[in-house]
């Protein structure tokens, strides 16, 4: 029978039964996850799983028993593939249940589901196991729609959902909160049981279970309750229009982009004082109707509902209340009130900490948000990488987009004053529950036991360590070839995003496409610099901090070797070599130095000397002399921008292999020059070895001077290996006596 697509109000039916048909039933659960995953009005990045029972012969004896494959910990629903899902014997799981302590030790269960195994599957199960597990359905979706969490966090959420029930035909069941576990996951069985012809389930403050008999009938069922759940929240919300949120309070700052870049630094440096995090802005147009109204600073002082939100948000953003104008007097306004802001945050989180924690509890984590509201300008994000960054931005999207459902949720049933919520579950405090307009958050008490929680601080531990240059942002100018190049990947491979910015764009795309093959996307950015041009540095200032939000380290290898030709060096080439090799430094520094300021954060400069600068050389007069001017100009700034910045060099003899400097004609110049030989059939590199190997046995290594080791040596200055080190000039000459330190 020919499978027919769902007509959709607000959602679409991205399934291709074609493409289905193809698959055997474990990838089809991966389809279907992949599709949901895909629209963040379904679930958000990382957030809910899915779910097959299927029947499958046990590797130990042959025998055909029942599966429960369900999303590992930590995966993504967008993003998963086949081997993310963990595997477990479902009478096994279910078997549990003889043996369960109660809810005071829930968290002992977790430790018994790698022993429900099935194969030698090494993908941890997560603690949504047992929700999969006890509901009856083959398939089944635990999704964190808005509209579904709109629903779960009202305070007429009950009332509302029979409403919702009785002009949709769905039959949704209302469960109060309690923390996901082996519980729940009773507790939803019973739910589900407990309603004929029950469709799905809203989970009060946090989210939605759908299911089905095929992947295709759970995917449709899911559609069809998320589509009916955003008309509904829809048609509250078109009779708000101009009320949203209280209706507006502040004014969008016209030029607010530019507004907002301005800020950026200045916020990320007060956002990294214990550890340095990536920036990003967003002026979507939620974020702003939120930022601009009369509601935001109770909204976001009460913080959010669902627990996959805080977790990447924190239970509340920082909400600047200041003047987002920009106008002379504003600006600093503002600023002094983020800071005034930020230390009453920290303050708030610590005695968050202090009155929730107890002797099991991990230690306090960052006080600082990672999420801040600006009214006019938006909404500013941070993370450890920019994907991060980005994906909390999102995170506070959805949460804004509950607010606004929730609030919007009024009706003739509303909550009578100082009754109970019917968020509140058996466990809870009723106390911790209150609502703002319609909105219930979670209580303090149990966002704590959810940010704090065991089982996510093992999740957290399983994370790879932070790399040398984590959550730093490093500019390499001159990133598309030689020195360059090889600073802009090993920066990258230490953990840096990576700006790649060269005269040449198509070199320094190529470079930052590198990067990302083997770091991942989000990680470089491409720009065309010309280090010679204010307004040039100026624009890439620009670019790096919409993209990432500051800079830390700044790497400059761009340079040129005037080739005189022969009736000697002109005025103009003695000037552009001027210009270029240590005058463009100076740019480029001072131009970069207003960001730096705002940062307020240590940085590293290391510029590229030469050996030359102290080796004379007959026919290079105004490149050595340039670069002789450079090392006394290392000194000048390590003193000028003390004690923000670092400023150092690295002095390497001659670099040929990869070097812009060393273009076919000038290699064979110089080998002609040395009396070496050489045939014109050669190739590139061939005659370019022929010259390395000549210059590297004039020194005491006798090895060549590659672009590799003059990046190793440039990333140790701009690295923490060299915290100390400033005003200095590393040689990476092989050991030349003629330029030893003099």
């Amino acid at each position: 029978m020919a499978d027919t697509k769902l007509t959709l109000q607000y959602l679409r039916d991205a399934w291709d039964e074609a493409q289905a048909s193809q698959l055997d039933p474990a990838e089809l659960l991966r389809y279907r996850s992949n599709l949901l995953g895909a629209d963040l009005r379904i679930t958000n990045f990382g957030g809910g799983n899915t779910s097959a029972k299927l029947r499958q012969p046990d590797p130990l004896n042959g025998e055909v028993c029942d599966v429960l494959w369900v999303k590992g910990s930590g995966g993504d629903l967008g993003s998963i593939r086949r081997e993310g899902f963990a595997t477990l014997y479902l009478d096994k799981l279910r078997g549990l249940e003889r043996t369960y302590p109660g809810p005071g030790r829930e968290d002992e269960m977790v430790a018994r589901y790698p022993l429900c195994t099935f194969g030698l599957n090494p993908v941890a199960a997560s603690i949504d196991t047992p929700l999969h597990g006890f509901l009856p359905y083959p398939h089944v979706d635990h999704l964190h729609p808005d509209a579904a969490i709109a629903l779960a966090a009202a305070a007429n959420g009950r009332e509302k959902l029979e409403e919702f029930n009785r002009q949709s035909g769905h039959r949704l069941a209302w469960l109060p909160w309690r923390r996901p576990g082996f519980e729940l996951g009773l507790e939803l069985h019973c739910a589900a049981a407990s309603l004929p012809g029950c469709d799905g389930v809203i989970l009060a403050s946090h989210g939605l279970f759908t299911w089905g008999e095929s992947s295709r009938e759970c995917y449709r069922n899911t559609l069809r309750v998320i589509d009916d759940l955003i008309a509904f929240v829809e048609q509250h919300a078109g009779r708000h229009a101009g009320r949203i949120f209280g209706g507006a309070a502040a004014p969008e700052v016209p030029e607010r982009r530019a507004a907002a870049l301005a800020l950026l630094p200045f916020l990320r440096g007060r956002v990294s004082a214990g550890r340095r995090l990536i920036g990003h802005y967003s002026d979507a147009p939620a974020a702003l109707e939120f930022a601009c109204s009369r509601d935001a600073a109770e909204l976001s002082r009460l913080g959010t509902s669902c627990p996959d939100h805080f977790l990447r948000t924190k239970i509340r953003p920082l909400f600047v209340a200041g003047d987002p104008s920009f106008g002379p007097d504003s600006q600093t306004q503002l600023r002094a009130a983020i800071e005034t802001g930020l230390e009453s945050y920290r303050r708030d989180y610590a005695a968050y900490y202090q009155a929730h924690a107890d002797a099991s509890s991990p230690a306090m984590r960052d006080p600082n948000p990672t999420v801040a509201i600006v009214p006019g300008l938006g909404l500013f994000s941070f993370g450890k990488n920019k994907t991060e960054a980005r994906i909390t931005a999102e995170f506070y999207l959805n949460a804004i987009q509950v607010m606004r459902g929730a609030t919007c949720l009024t009706g003739k049933v509303q909550a009578a004053p100082g009754a109970m919520l019917p968020q509140c579950g058996p466990d809870a405090d009723p106390r911790g529950f209150t609502s703002f307009h319609n909105y219930v958050a979670l209580p303090p008490r149990e966002a704590f036991r959810i940010e704090y929680w065991a089982l996510e601080e093992a999740k957290l531990r399983r994370q790879p360590p932070e790399r040398e240059l984590g959550g730093q942002v490093a500019l390499i100018a001159g990133a598309g070839s030689g020195i360059g190049r090889e600073a802009a990947l090993l920066a990258a491979a230490r953990g840096a995003h990576v700006v790649c910015a060269d005269l040449n764009l198509a070199a320094a795309q190529s470079t930052a496409r590198e990067i990302e093959q083997v770091q991942g996307r989000e990680r470089a950015l491409a720009l065309a610099l010309d280090i010679t041009r204010r307004d040039s540095i100026r624009a890439a200032a620009a670019a790096l901090t919409e993209a990432f939000g500051g800079l830390d380290i700044i790497c400059n290898t761009a340079a040129i070797f005037p080739v005189a030709p022969a009736g000697g060096l002109d005025e103009a080439g003695w000037a552009r070599a001027l210009e270029i090799n240590v005058t463009a430094n100076f740019w480029l520094v001072d131009e970069l130095g207003a960001l730096l300021r705002d940062q307020n954060l240590p940085v590293s400069i290391v510029l590229t000397g030469s050996a030359n600068a102290v080796v004379p050389k007959s026919g290079s007069e105004a490149y050595d002399v340039s670069k002789a001017a450079l090392g006394h100009l290392v000194r000048e700034l390590a003193v000028s921008r003390a004690p923000l910045a670092r400023v150092n060099a690295i002095s390497p003899a001659t670099v040929i292999a990869g070097s812009a400097m060393f273009p076919r004609d000038r290699v064979i110049a110089s080998l002609r020059k040395y009396q070496l030989e050489f045939s014109a059939a050669m190739s590139d590199d061939e005659l370019r070895n022929i010259l390395a190997g000549f210059y590297a046995r004039r020194t005491l290594t006798h090895r060549p001077i590659t672009p590799r080791l003059c990046a190793e040596a440039m990333l140790f200055l701009a690295g923490p290996a060299s915290g100390c080190t400033s005003g200095h000039i590393l040689p990476v000459d092989g050991g030349l006596p003629e330029a030893f330190l003099r």
